[in-house]
Parts: C-alpha cells; structure tokens; sequence
C-alpha cells in the first residue's frame, strides 16, 4: 500500500545546519475520505465484519472526528450499516463532519459526555451480536495491527526518528510494534494532561517490543487542548505551507509540526539524525475554521 512514492523529502536551510535528513510519509494522499491512519487503524475491523458476515458496525466518536466518517464510508463500501454514537447533546446544526456522515449512511445516537465515558463495549456486544464495534479512534488490537502497516515500506528501518501525532495510541503502538530497538519513536499528545495514554499504548504493544523499542510522548504542544488552537500553532502551520507546500490540520498534523520544530530549537536530535515525519490526515477538521486563518 505505500511506497517510496509516498515520502517526500523536506528540504530547508535549517535541516542543512543542522545536518539532519528530514521525510514527511504522506498517508494522507492514500484515500480522500478514509484519510491517513484511519485507512490502516480500521483494515482488520472491516476484514473481521466480512469474516463474521456482520450487518454492520457501531463505533463512537466526538462532533469532529475523522473517525466517524472514515467507518461510515467504510461500512458503505461494503453493503452494511453504521451507527455512530456521538459524544454530546445534539447540536442545533451539525458539524460538516457529521453532515458527512450522515452522506455516508451513518445513523447518529447523541447521548451525554457522562453516559458516553460509561459506555462498555462487551456490554454492547452482547446487546448487537450482529454488529462488528469498532472503539474511538479504532483503539484496540486490530487497529494497531493495521497501523503497525505504516511502516511496512523498504527503507523504513533506515530512519532514527519517527515522529507521529498521538490521539488514542492505536497508531502510536502499531508504529511501535513494526520498529525496530535503534528506532526512536517520538508522540505528540494533542490532548492536555493525557497522561493515561502511557499505559493505554503498553496494552497494544507487542511483548518483545516491551523494553527495548523507545518511544517519548510529549505532552506540552497541546495548544490548548484537543481540537483546541491559538495564534501560535497557526502561524506555523501557515509557515509550513509556505516553504513546503503541505496542508496540516490543528487537530493533529500541526501540533506535530510543532513539536518537531521546538525540538530542533534544542537542539534534540543529533547531527546525522534521519528523520520520518508521519502526515496522519485528518485535514477536514481545518473546516471549523473561519476569519482565513490558514493561508491554505
């Protein structure tokens, strides 16, 4: 599924200074609607609802989650339903996130953020032995097998540094299980004070990867919170558009960027250093915006 066609060198004066070798993975050009990680993190859930001969799934999922829309085209392709229970009171107008999931024939169920943080999924299981669920963000087992795919291009082994955005930790464990012990896998946590996440990644992570493949999560370039932004992460995500072309999102991808760049000011990578920067997708979140505050 990905190639070398999908890295694209970054060239600045910055990384020449700095003797670094910088990439940027662009999964995010693999699939219009089923953006970047989304195609890999939901592979096995979809595979595993044509195996059961599932009729269709449940999964879950904010206002603006890439998640939602990603499954409910996915079920679509595949001739079952979807349903997706969403966190919140209904709005009085819909997000273009879930106007869009409901173009892909999801059924939406907006219950409270108390009932939605109680939700248990073997009790759901029980209750819809015909429907494949799938958790948020594809959290599980079989979404960090398929995001372990990530990283099964040649050449992959050659980078030092892998650096991705960090929501769930599903692609964050599958990028760990498919590295290699001279690998340093650097996450960006876009959610304040997610500490937890820690120990939700070590649940997907491999045995014999525990202990020997490094990773670092960074949980200061939040910018706020989720989906949260301020003036400082939009200016370099305009600037990153400006000098390579690339459209990030404020959600995810930029905070990412953000991250990287802050780490180079400290000098955090070593001369020499090859660098992967992962593009997750998720670029639809960027419609919220309003007042042109991206120059993309």
């Amino acid at each position: 599924m990905i190639d070398k066609s999908h890295i694209q060198n970054l060239q600045e004066e910055l990384f020449t200074e700095y003797n670094l070798t910088v990439d940027m993975l662009r999964i995010d050009l693999l699939h219009p609607i089923v953006s970047g990680n989304k195609l890999f993190k939901l592979k096995h859930y979809i595979l595993e609802a044509k195996e059961k001969s599932n009729d269709g799934i449940i999964t879950f999922g904010g206002s603006y989650s890439n998640h939602l829309v990603a499954s409910a085209y996915a079920a679509k392709q595949i001739g079952i339903t979807s349903l997706g229970i969403i966190r919140g009171e209904q709005p009085k107008e819909l997000s273009s996130t879930l106007s869009d999931c409901i173009t892909h024939g999801m059924e939406l169920q907006f219950i409270s953020r108390e009932a939605f943080d109680k939700i248990d999924l073997n009790d759901l299981a029980v209750k819809y032995p015909s429907k494949q669920i799938i958790p948020q963000g594809g959290f599980g087992s079989l979404g960090a097998k398929g995001a372990s795919e990530i990283l099964s291009f040649e050449g992959s082994e050659n980078y030092t540094h892998i650096i991705a955005a960090c929501g769930t930790g599903t692609m964050a464990a599958g990028l760990i299980n498919n590295s290699n012990s001279s690998q340093k896998i650097i996450l960006v946590s876009v959610l304040k004070n997610n500490f937890s996440i820690t120990d939700e990644i070590r649940k997907l992570i491999y045995y014999e990867r525990v202990g020997t493949n490094k990773f670092d999560i960074l949980f200061n370039y939040h910018h706020g919170g989720y989906a949260k932004k301020d003036k400082a992460l939009l200016e370099i995500m305009n600037s990153f558009y400006e000098r390579h072309k690339i459209k990030t999102d404020f959600v995810y991808t930029g905070k990412m960027i953000s991250a990287f760049y802050d780490l180079l000011k400290k000098n955090f990578f070593l001369p020499g250093s090859n660098i992967l920067l992962i593009h997750s997708g998720g670029l639809q979140g960027n419609r919220s915006l309003t007042n042109n505050e991206l120059s993309f």
